[in-house]
């Protein structure tokens, strides 16, 4: 977009192109000591998961060591994993969270 102003100046605004921030996947780790019903209570408390979705997360842990909860931009991630492990130490489990960019 190009102003003209009285004075003879001009001026020229460019467009500037936004992208969209860089997204996090959020995992939970497997551990031999947390219960199973507290990583699925985490699921949905943290990650709003339905039981049957927290359910098939949790098993996805068990079997395979470590199970995605969700993809959020880089601040929500970081948040999300220091609630679940605040909330997993004032528990007494060793539960791990973690993120990595998608």
């Amino acid at each position: 977009m190009v102003t003209k102003h009285e004075d003879g100046t001009v001026a020229t605004r460019q467009e500037q192109k936004l992208k969209p921030p860089s997204m996090y996947q959020v995992f939970l780790l497997n551990d031999d000591y947390t219960p199973m019903e507290f990583v699925v209570a985490i699921l949905q408390e943290y990650f709003n998961k339905d039981r049957e979705a927290a359910t098939q997360i949790m098993l996805k842990v068990h079997r395979d060591g470590k199970g995605m909860c969700g993809v959020y931009p880089k601040d929500i991630a970081s948040t999300k994993v220091e609630l679940v492990l605040t909330h997993a130490r004032k528990a007494g489990h060793p539960l791990q969270c973690m993120m990595e960019e998608a």
